[in-house]
C-alpha cells in the first residue's frame, strides 16, 4: 500500500513539474515586455524543476536532487534580478521611473550611475 502512494505521489509531481514548465514556455512566447518574458519562465521552471527533483529524490531515495533543488531555489531568483536589473539599466532612464517613497533615489539607478545608451 505504501508503494502505491508513493507512485501516486511521485506521478503527481512528475505532472506538476510539467504543467509548470509548460505554463512558463507558453508564458516566454506570450509575453510581450521583456520584464514579462523573464518572470514567466524563471518562477515556472523553478517551480516545474523543483517539483520534478523532489520527485526523483523520493523515487531513488538520494539527497543529491533535494542539493540540487535547494541551489536551484536560491539561484534561479538572483539571476533574474540581475537579469531585471540589466534590463532597467540599458532601457530605462532616471526620468522615466515613479517617484520612489519618501523622495529617495531608485537602488537601481542611483544618479551617478547613468544607463548605458542602447541602439536597437
Amino acid at each position: 500500500m505504501i508503494g502505491a502512494g508513493l507512485d501516486i505521489l511521485i506521478a503527481a509531481l512528475l505532472v506538476l513539474g510539467g504543467v509548470f514548465g509548460l505554463v512558463g514556455s507558453y508564458g516566454l512566447l506570450r509575453l510581450k515586455g521583456a520584464m514579462q518574458r523573464l518572470h514567466a519562465p524563471t518562477k515556472a521552471s523553478t517551480v516545474g524543476l523543483g517539483a520534478v527533483l523532489m520527485a526523483s529524490a523520493i523515487g531513488a531515495g538520494s539527497t543529491q536532487e533535494i542539493l540540487v533543488t535547494l541551489f536551484i531555489f536560491l539561484t534561479a531568483p538572483l539571476t533574474a534580478l540581475y537579469l531585471a536589473k540589466t534590463l532597467l539599466h540599458r532601457h530605462i532612464t532616471p526620468a522615466e521611473l515613479p517617484t520612489a517613497a519618501g523622495g529617495a533615489d531608485w537602488a537601481a539607478q542611483s544618479p551617478a550611475q547613468p544607463p548605458v545608451a542602447q541602439k536597437d
